[in-house]
């Protein structure tokens, strides 16, 4: 499958491969991407095309794309992983320079009250400008490269609220579920805690006299541990003392701390992208679901995609799977360490930079590090690491030199698939 530009820029319908290579040795196309391979016609042709309709599995972590023809047939898939390490960064970068103001410039007037773009209304976290960014980029370069006539994109409006407490789908309950949560009528959980377990330590039950009551984490809040109730229980202070000097062992079960935060961007994300794409047919997960299981294909990403692209009807993959990671555009650190004691090199080291794509003996790797003396760490777009321990001495850890980049640092980094064709 190779996609096709006119000559003035407009996405024309795919072609197949012998067509693609047949006009490029007659000089009337150029190419303009080696991936996914697309060309652009050199002479002035028709503007006939089909009817593609684009389907979006929208998603806060990973979101795919499909399109499809009338007849079924699939001419685009990819599976795009967006970022969400934007937040520990920035808290990073702010411990340093907490950590420098402390040492340096103490003397200094406080400027963390006059950023115009953080107190400013409307404004949206930069890790959700990143994954909107993200389907909006997508979705824009898959309508530079294929003629969509129709969008359908698959979001749901989560309620937070009920996937913590289930109860609240009993019409007897909802009514007044949302008003009267757990804590109701107590000043707050610990209150409530204590109320539940009848004012009494639930490991001594009291044996010890001691009426200092304290309410402990069954599930340490350093490991993750919820300050939900069910994890909570009441203590003695001669009891709560002992557990934790490890004289006692209560067998209690408690639980993590769950995370809604991905459900409470995926409602943002639907609200952007239908206000940027008004036109853009909405459905939901359920139905995605039902025409999957009808299908009879597999649970992935790119099949969701598929399957909303299709409209729930038969189709069959004729594209490969191109897989997308979403990457810093650059390197801005400029040194490593408490007090910024290692320079780091964000320049280019022998010719190569952090991500670019590159081929090393007849496989596609992309760069996870560089080293001063020649060599680099190679990695997949999953990032694991490249393993070269049963390669002879002396290619072991690929030296630059042996390297041929194949594609420079952009954005996001991008991968072919071969996907086992799906004959649904």
């Amino acid at each position: 499958m190779v996609y096709v530009i006119s000559q003035d820029g407009r996405p024309l319908m795919p072609c197949s491969n012998p067509i693609a290579r047949l006009l490029l040795k007659q000089g009337k196309a150029k190419v303009k991407r080696r991936e996914p391979f697309t060309i652009r016609l050199t002479y002035e042709t028709t503007d006939y095309t089909q009817a593609l309709t684009l389907g979006v599995d929208t998603g806060s972590g990973t979101f795919a794309t499909a399109v499809c023809k009338d007849n079924g047939e699939i001419v685009y898939m990819s599976e795009v992983t967006v970022r969400n390490d934007i937040a520990d960064r920035m808290e990073q970068r702010a411990s340093y320079r907490r950590n420098r103001r402390n040492r340096k410039t103490r003397y200094r007037k406080a400027r963390w009250t006059n950023r115009a773009n953080s107190i400013r209304k409307g404004r949206f976290s930069p890790t959700m400008q990143s994954k909107i960014h993200s389907h909006v980029k997508e979705i824009g370069y898959i309508r530079s490269i294929l003629p969509v006539t129709k969008m359908v994109f698959e979001m749901g409006q989560f309620d937070p609220h009920l996937m913590k407490n289930p109860a609240l789908a009993s019409p007897k309950m909802r009514h007044w579920g949302y008003q009267k949560g757990t804590n109701y009528g107590f000043e707050n959980t610990k209150a409530m805690v204590l109320n539940r377990d009848s004012y009494a330590c639930q490991y001594c039950k009291g044996k010890h006299k001691d009426k200092k009551l304290e309410v402990h984490h069954i599930v340490f809040r350093s490991q993750g541990g919820s300050d939900e109730e069910s994890n909570l229980v009441t203590l003695c202070h001669t009891c709560h003392k002992a557990l934790h000097d490890l004289k006692i062992r209560p067998d209690l079960s408690g639980k993590v701390k769950g995370t809604l935060k991905y459900a409470t961007q995926m409602n943002s994300i639907r609200r952007q992208l239908l206000g940027l794409y008004p036109d853009a047919a909405e459905t939901f997960g359920y139905v995605t679901k039902a025409n999957r299981l009808q299908l009879g294909v597999g649970k992935e990403h790119y099949y969701d995609a598929c399957t909303i692209a299709s409209e729930g009807k038969p189709f069959v993959v004729k594209s490969n799977l191109y897989k997308k990671k979403c990457v810093p555009d650059g390197d801005f650190q400029k040194t490593k360490g408490a007090r910024s004691e290692q320079p780091i090199v964000t320049e280019k080291i022998h010719g190569f930079r952090k991500f670019d794509k590159v081929k090393y003996f007849g496989k596609e790797y992309f760069i996870k590090g560089r080293m001063s003396t020649g060599y680099a760490i190679l990695m997949d777009i999953d990032g694991r690491k490249a393993d070269f321990s049963t390669m002879p001495k002396g290619y072991k850890t690929p030296k630059m030199a042996n390297l041929k980049r194949l594609t420079a640092r952009s954005t996001w980094m991008v991968t072919t698939v071969e996907v086992i064709p799906n004959t649904a």
